[in-house]
This record gives structure tokens, C-alpha cells and sequence, in this order.
């Protein structure tokens, strides 16, 4: 059961990541308005895209999984905050990608452990 839900959240999360990441990448006009409201600049739209589709892409190898979900979750937490003090809108979406990742790095967490017992 648990590594059906671990597989079953890593597909949405990256599915949703992917998406995201990609619509970033492209130049979306919508993505291109959000990011000028943010004010930092579109390379910021170029960097958060990349770290979307780079931790998508992550969450499919399980030593990485874990330290891309941890990854995925910095970027949805600066997503919320974004929503909540900058442009407005819901950050629900980017809750549920929140606490989406957080189990994901939960789930794996023995990945962590056996990781940095290594080095």
C-alpha cells in the first residue's frame, strides 16, 4: 500500500511540475504577466520553470526522489508566499503541491538516511 501512494504522488506531483515547469519554459503570456508582477525579472520565470521540470524529473529516481520532493516543496513554499503578499490569487494549488512533496520526501525518507550514510 505505501509504495502504491508513494508512486501515485510522485506521478501527480510531476505530472503537475512538468506542466508547470514546461508552461514557464515556453513563455506562456500568462507565466510572462505573473512574473513581471513579481518584479524580479524574467529570469526568475527561467530558473523556477527549470527547478520545476528538473524536480519532476527527479521524483522518478529513487535515491534523488526524496531531495527533488524537499526541492519541489522550497519552490512551493516561495510559490505561496508569492500568492499570498505579491500577485494575489489562490495559493491553494500550490499547497496541495506542498504537502504533496512533503510525503513524498517523508515516504522516502530511508533514501535520505542511506544517502548521507555514505558520504
Amino acid at each position: 500500500m505505501r509504495r502504491a501512494t508513494v508512486w501515485v504522488l510522485t506521478i501527480v506531483a510531476a505530472g503537475m511540475f512538468l506542466l508547470a515547469g514546461t508552461l514557464k519554459l515556453t513563455g506562456l503570456p500568462i507565466e510572462v504577466q505573473l512574473f513581471d508582477a513579481i518584479g524580479i525579472g524574467q529570469w526568475f520565470r527561467y530558473v523556477t520553470g527549470s527547478l520545476e521540470v528538473v524536480g519532476a524529473i527527479g521524483l522518478f529516481v529513487p535515491a534523488l526522489a526524496p531531495f527533488a520532493a524537499t526541492l519541489l516543496a522550497a519552490v512551493m513554499v516561495g510559490a505561496i508566499t508569492t500568492h499570498l503578499f505579491i500577485v494575489g490569487g489562490s495559493p491553494l494549488p500550490a499547497i496541495a503541491l506542498l504537502a504533496i512533496t512533503m510525503a513524498i520526501t517523508y515516504l522516502r525518507r530511508e533514501r535520505i538516511s542511506s544517502v548521507l550514510a555514505i558520504a
